[in-house]
């Protein structure tokens, strides 16, 4: 690209200087310049040919060494100088001698000698240089003289893509979509990064309905980056348009875009925030069981709480199951219990809640609840003996104490009717 650069500016240079004389007069912008080209002599030419040359092989240095050397015999042609100012500055450039270069610009612009042509397309070089240098106002009042003054034709979307950027340094953020809004309409194949300070420039005004907007555009060029999906999202959600926002990451998921804990967790809030339990149950047990998602606690009980919710109580035991292996307490062993009993599946539901005893953890309540519920499971299971000690246990504990005196006699009202 660089030596394409050079090239270019050389090759104009050459035919600038062979050129006849012209009469050159700025018609617009108001700025009005009366400059006529000149042509040069023969060893000059040559001179000029031969740094071509050397530039074609980026030879900077020997270019550079040679127009100081130029520069040295110029004897004060404002013409001669300011081609050579111009031509220093573009192998400045190459070298990455950026204030070398912005100095060079600036000197062949104040010459005043060249035609309005090359003397207004210098601007649009140092309104990049100013940009580099943080002078973002300089930048954008040459970038305008060069707008002004450029042909049509020469126009493309990076230059006003340099606009946009400039614009965004200081906050125009009105400008900035003005701006790269142009660049995008000039091309059928815009780039990434012009989307992204679009979209930057309506956060920036707090215009979310625009950067939706903005966000779908972008993903119809670039589908598979679960980046945006995840903020049109976001933004939806933000609008309280979480409708929009489950609709939006739930295609994402069905493109398979989904690779983290987080995404997993956010699309399984969504559906059960919009009271689908069994999507979101669905959608985190996947995660987890990916090997995207931590198989903590309290994700498998969040899994476990949304199939219930969904009165899918097979999966919500399996999930139960899955986190009481992983709680350090009883509490989980305890609720899978309670489901256990309600479905009279006796001999599980033993299992069950003497684990969750036998972890411990238990507030006095849900301890007199689990014995209750033990002696319910011994006794259904004919374990009559069992069913009086969980009873006992539970007759010591203030809230289950009435309950489990009402289970003892139950027992002894069996035993006498069916006899020793």
């Amino acid at each position: 690209m660089k030596k394409r650069l050079i090239f270019a500016t050389f090759v104009s240079l050459l035919g600038l200087a062979l050129s006849p004389a012209v009469m050159a007069q700025a018609n617009s912008c108001d700025i009005e310049r009366d400059v006529k080209s000149k042509a040069l002599d023969e060893p000059t030419w040559n001179r000029l040919n031969r740094i071509y040359e050397y530039v074609g092989n980026e030879e900077y240095e020997a270019a550079r060494n040679d127009l100081l050397a130029l520069q040295k015999r110029s004897r004060g042609n404002n013409y001669l100088d300011a081609i050579i100012y111009q031509a220093l500055a573009q192998v400045q450039w190459a070298l990455e001698d950026f204030d070398s270069a912005l100095t060079s610009f600036e000197r062949a612009v104040e010459l005043d000698a060249l035609p309005n042509d090359t003397h207004f397309s210098l601007m649009y070089q140092i309104a990049q240089l100013y940009y580099m240098k943080e002078r973002y106002r300089d930048a954008l009042d040459r970038l305008e003289i060069w707008f002004c003054k450029a042909p049509p034709e020469r126009i493309k979307p990076d230059a006003y893509v340099l606009k946009a950027s400039i614009n965004a340094q200081i906050k125009e953020w009105n400008e900035v979509i003005s701006a790269i809004n142009t660049a995008i309409g000039m091309t059928d194949e815009p780039q990434e990064n012009w989307f992204s300070l679009k979209l930057a420039a309506y956060y920036e005004l707090e215009d979310y309905p625009a950067a939706a907007a903005t966000l779908e555009e972008i993903i119809t060029h670039w589908p598979n980056k679960k980046q945006y999906w995840s903020q049109l999202s976001n933004i939806w959600f933000k609008l309280e348009r979480d409708d929009k926002a489950l609709a939006v990451f739930a295609l994402a998921h069905r493109n398979n875009l989904l690779n983290t804990q987080g995404d997993y967790l956010y699309l399984s809030n969504l559906y059960s925030f919009r009271d689908v339990p069994f999507k979101a149950a669905e959608t985190l047990q996947e995660g987890i069981e990916k090997g995207l998602v931590e198989p903590t606690e309290k994700h498998w009980t969040v899994v476990a709480d949304s199939w219930y919710a969904a009165e899918e109580l097979e999966e919500a035991l399996h999930a139960f199951e899955q986190a009481g292996k992983v709680a350090d307490d009883g509490d989980i062993d305890l609720r899978r219990g309670y489901i256990l009993v309600d479905l009279e599946r006796w001999e599980a539901a033993r299992d069950a809640l003497t684990t969750a005893l036998q972890k411990g953890g238990l507030n006095e309540r849900k301890t007199g609840e689990a014995h209750l519920m033990l002696g319910m499971s011994e006794f259904n299971l004919g374990n009559w003996e069992g069913a009086e000690n969980a009873w006992v246990q539970a007759g010591r504990i203030e809230q289950s104490k009435k309950a489990a005196q009402q289970w003892r006699n139950h027992l002894r009202e069996e035993r006498a009717r069916k006899g020793p």
